[in-house]
């Protein structure tokens, strides 16, 4: 996890829970394109940055259903990055689930397009 190895959670805070959630769906939207075979290693990474930054907002925010919510939404990745193949539909959900958690995020879910049929999300 050395991407975001300089990121103290001191400099974390100053941004609002929006933009810590904005950023964590911009590493999940970059992960999007690491689905194939060939890209699972970097798509472990990527998730591994997701869980830094989650962790992060966690330890940071100040907001204890943003926090609690969020400490949900992390169990979702956790078991992405688990998983022994890349599931697409599993982390579309996720990202649509992420982008729920503020009213500000939520904006962006036109972008990102509908989840995938039959998902949680």
């Amino acid at each position: 996890m050395v991407q975001h190895a300089d990121l103290s959670p001191e400099r974390w805070a100053r941004f609002s829970p929006s933009q810590r959630v904005l950023m964590i769906a911009n590493e999940m939207n970059r992960a999007m394109k690491l689905m194939a075979p060939p890209d699972w290693q970097r798509l472990r990474s990527a998730y591994e940055r997701v869980l830094q930054l989650a962790d992060l907002t966690v330890q940071t925010s100040d907001r204890r259903a943003l926090r609690r919510e969020l400490l949900r939404w992390r169990g979702l990745v956790a078991a992405l990055y688990i998983l022994p193949l890349a599931d697409p539909a599993a982390h579309a959900a996720a990202l649509h689930a992420l982008l729920r958690l503020t009213p500000e995020a939520a904006r962006q879910l036109p972008l990102v397009g509908n989840p995938p049929s039959g998902s949680a999300a």
